[in-house]
């Protein structure tokens, strides 16, 4: 079983299939990064082919091994506090709305990580609401999404490698995570009050969301440069279709908005506002 070979036609189904249902663009490039990723997958069911596979992953029965697919598909890179100037723009938001809010009045902030990976995203941005609110009256809650429910396991535990953490003031990482000692020695997890501001959630980015989908901010980084271009368009008009008036998307580093149909005024490199 280690040597199946993927033949060009069923990298051709794969990838076909992988596009219909989280709308990543594999190209022509990514054939031996399929072939390896899925040999494991092949191996733990008993698969003789990647034919055999993907008629499995496309009936009813094999809607489990379809998820566990494109989890192993899915590429997951994060980190803490990555890219850091982002977070200046949501204290400035958080502070307008706690300085605007009316007397007896307890003002809400609503955000989406969308595409959280393994936490390090809405943890950071509970931690930054934490800091910024600093005691104040407000209502502050993140909804964190992706299509992995292997990340999603892990992000929910909220534990991590002491070296995951090398971006993390130690004053933060002191006041916000507990050491962990025995069989954890050289992990950190985050504190359950941190933990509690999160609301994890499966979520396909190619599905409409709900109508309980509406924030003050969105953060989508590193996500869309997997998609192509007409599945981008579609991707941001749902958002800001997500977003309260004036609210915000933010996006990776090495995305743009730029060649897209879309409604959003730009603010700064990859902050956009509706």
């Amino acid at each position: 079983m280690d040597h199946a070979e993927l033949q060009d036609s069923d990298y051709v189904k794969i990838s076909q299939l992988v596009y219909e249902q989280c709308g990543i663009d594999l190209g022509e490039g990514k054939k031996e990064l399929v072939k390896v990723r899925l040999g494991k997958r092949l191996r733990e069911g008993n698969f003789k082919s990647f034919s055999d596979y993907y008629r499995y992953v496309t009936t009813a029965e094999g809607m489990d091994e379809l998820i566990k697919m494109i989890d192993s598909l899915s590429t997951n890179l994060t980190s803490f506090f990555r890219e850091a100037n982002h977070f200046n723009t949501v204290r400035q938001v958080v502070q307008d709305k706690i300085s605007a809010r009316r007397a007896g009045e307890t003002p809400k902030v609503r955000i989406w990580s969308a595409g959280c990976s393994t936490g390090e995203e809405p943890y950071t941005l509970a931690i930054v609401l934490t800091e910024t609110i600093k005691g104040a009256a407000c209502d502050a809650k993140i909804l964190a999404t992706d299509i992995s429910t292997r990340v999603l396991k892990t992000a929910m535990d909220g534990i991590y490698r002491d070296e995951r953490l090398q971006n993390i003031e130690r004053s933060l990482l002191k006041k916000y995570f507990q050491i962990g000692s025995g069989k954890y020695q050289g992990y950190y997890r985050i504190k359950q009050a941190i933990r509690g501001m999160i609301q994890f959630e499966r979520f396909n980015l190619m599905d409409t969301p709900p109508a309980s989908f509406r924030f003050d901010m969105i953060f989508c980084r590193n996500v869309m440069i997997y998609f192509d271009k007409p599945t981008q368009s579609g991707l941001v008009n749902r958002f800001y279709q997500c977003l309260h008036e004036g609210g915000y998307l933010f996006i990776g580093h090495s995305e743009s908005l730029t060649g897209l149909n879309h409604s959003f005024n730009y603010v700064e490199p990859n902050v956009y506002r509706k």
